[in-house]
């Protein structure tokens, strides 16, 4: 039996955060955020964690090369509101959570992890 301590998000968590990324990936590639530090900037989306009562999310989105990161976040935070009533009105959820942006730094511990584990290259 599941218990509510588990810190594996429910099927309910998992569904609505993949809907919310995609709901983000989409307002992000069609430029509807008007924020000076969003013009001319590609910013992916890697995931979305939800709350177990889905009243909060945090984002987590990659700047492409990484350029700027610092006021991409802070650009996506000053547009959260807006973002978050296209994604409620998307997601027709009863309550759109608040939704906070971290910066995915996944893709540098994976490197890190790839060039510690390679074998360092043979003299000759």
């Amino acid at each position: 039996m599941a218990r509510s301590s588990d810190r594996t998000p429910s099927q309910r968590q998992r569904r609505v955060a993949e809907l919310m990324r995609h709901g983000l990936a989409e307002i992000l590639a069609r430029g509807e955020l008007r924020h000076e530090a969003l013009a001319d900037v590609s910013v992916t989306v890697t995931e979305v964690r939800l709350s177990p009562d889905l009243r909060n999310a945090t984002a987590f989105v990659l700047p492409l090369g990484g350029e700027k990161a610092d006021a991409v976040i802070d650009g996506l935070t000053a547009c959260a509101p807006y973002i978050r009533g296209v994604l409620g009105r998307q997601l027709q959820l009863r309550h759109a959570p608040q939704i906070g942006f971290a910066l995915d730094t996944s893709f540098d511990y994976a490197a890190r992890i790839d060039s510690l584990l390679r074998p360092p290259p043979q003299r000759e």
